[in-house]
């Protein structure tokens, strides 16, 4: 509670001469050792608050208060005037009634206003017409608004515009912050702050630039953040990307194409087939497909207000289903050291052509060699090794079919291992019989003459 003010009065001693009298007898008397002063509770002071100028160092036997308006003690200035002798107030000419002042010289503003912002000066006076003075200040800071944003291009396109964003409005002893995305925004090569911090520009947009952008006022009583502003930036179209990634189809199946480019505003998208326009769709669907719709699928995407076009081409791949291959044999039956020839005979063109042993994949040898389309296998001087079963497979990229089983049957050659195995001929046998006959009378002989020499070459009589 605030203790109470001398009731205004306008009787009793007229106090503007009492001022100019001891206006004239101040030099007569020394000021006290502690200057008398003000202290503004508080300095700085929200509009709609009270604030009270607190004085100090009052000499004690002061007997007159006399506040003014400003740094000078003019008459038309006077706030409000109070006797400690008759312990009453009296209004001046810049009383605005919601000043009060204490019998101890304080004087308090309520519910202050902008206009009550600045100094304050006061006179006090003796008995014996001492007078001193004191000035004070204070602020009164208005509550602040909620800013807001203003954009000098609504419409800004990528790497060729440059943006000014100014916080609104311009507030007197108010200073200016910048969040993109909650963050502190400094200085930096892209952008510059200017006009106190209240504008931000930015060089070169791109669409990294968007936002969201807020500005924030603050004075020594208040602060206040503005809405979000994110930036309607125009950029692209990027290169589009058509889905799905597969190229290759099987006839019988529907084609669903979708094309998607990074763009703002949202890119118009056409299709072209093969050079020919299809439709003006994001989407392109084909039903059942045939071989006829191979071919070169163009999606263009078309920004209507950076005017750029970019395309994407997608080939297009559909496959029949394939016919199992032929495969002969110049002969099944061959001999080691021969050669023989396998011939696969596709059904289809635009296929690959595989060779199976056994139902794997053939390992080619140094005595095998392929034709140039890998459609006939020759196998020079034929091992045991080759005997077997062997496929070949066709393919392609949606599709593979296998031959018919040739089963190859390798005999032995002349010279061959099998040869021990043979029956001997009579003339061989009869060959045999005579180096055996041969070599037992060579020995026997040689045992003849080893037991004469033993001996001493008698024989019996």
């Amino acid at each position: 509670m605030r203790p109470p003010s001398a009731c205004p009065c306008r009787g009793g001693i007229p106090w503007q001469g009492i001022l100019l009298a001891v206006s004239l007898l101040t030099f007569w008397n020394p000021h006290p050792t502690a200057p008398l002063s003000i202290e503004p509770v508080p300095f700085d002071v929200a509009e709609g608050k009270d604030v009270l100028l607190l004085v100090h160092n009052v000499s004690e036997n002061t007997v007159g208060y006399f506040w003014y308006r400003g740094e000078i003690t003019n008459q038309n200035l006077l706030i409000v005037s109070y006797s400690n002798l008759t312990h009453s107030a009296i209004q001046g000419p810049a009383f605005s009634s919601r000043e009060t002042i204490y019998p101890n010289g304080s004087l308090l503003f309520v519910n202050v206003t902008k206009g009550d912002t600045g100094f304050y000066t006061l006179q006090t006076t003796t008995p014996n017409f001492q007078i001193e003075t004191a000035t004070g200040e204070f602020r009164v800071h208005e509550k602040l608004p909620k800013p807001n944003i203003t954009i000098n291009n609504s419409q800004p396109m990528e790497g060729e515009d440059s943006l000014a964003l100014t916080c609104e409005p311009e507030i007197n002893y108010a200073s200016y912050l910048w969040k993109i995305n909650n963050q502190m925004i400094p200085d930096g090569d892209k952008l510059k702050l200017s006009n106190n911090n209240r504008t931000l520009i930015l060089f070169n947009v791109t669409r990294n630039d968007t936002g969201p952008y807020e500005c924030e006022t603050q004075n020594p009583v208040s602060a206040s953040r503005s809405d979000p502003l994110t930036l309607n930036i125009s950029y692209g179209p990027d290169a589009p990307i058509i889905n799905p990634p597969d190229s290759h189809f099987h006839s019988g199946t529907n084609l669903n194409l979708s094309c998607h480019a990074d763009s703002n505003p949202p890119a118009q998208y056409s299709w072209f087939f093969n050079g020919s326009p299809l439709e003006s769709t994001q989407e392109l669907s084909i039903l059942n497909l045939s071989t006829n719709n191979s071919g070169s699928y163009v999606c263009v995407a078309h920004n209507s207000v950076t005017n750029l076009n970019r395309t994407t081409t997608k080939n297009i791949t559909v496959s029949e289903p394939l016919i199992p291959p032929h495969l002969t044999a110049s002969n099944t039956t061959v001999a080691e050291g021969d050669s023989v020839q396998l011939t696969c005979v596709p059904n289809d063109t635009e296929i690959s052509i595989q060779w199976l042993f056994n139902n794997k994949t053939l390992q080619l040898t140094d005595t095998m060699q392929l034709s140039l389309n890998d459609s006939i296998l020759t196998i020079n001087s034929v091992k045991k090794t080759d005997e077997g079963e062997y496929h070949c497979q066709v393919s392609n990229r949606m599709f593979s079919q296998k031959s018919n089983a040739i089963t190859l049957t390798v005999i032995a050659g002349p010279g061959g291992d099998n040869n021990i195995n043979q029956p001997l001929s009579p003339g061989a046998i009869a060959g045999i019989v005579i180096g055996v006959l041969a070599g037992v009378g060579l020995i026997a002989g040689l045992g003849y003459f080893l037991f004469f020499r033993k001996t001493g070459g008698s024989g019996p009589l």
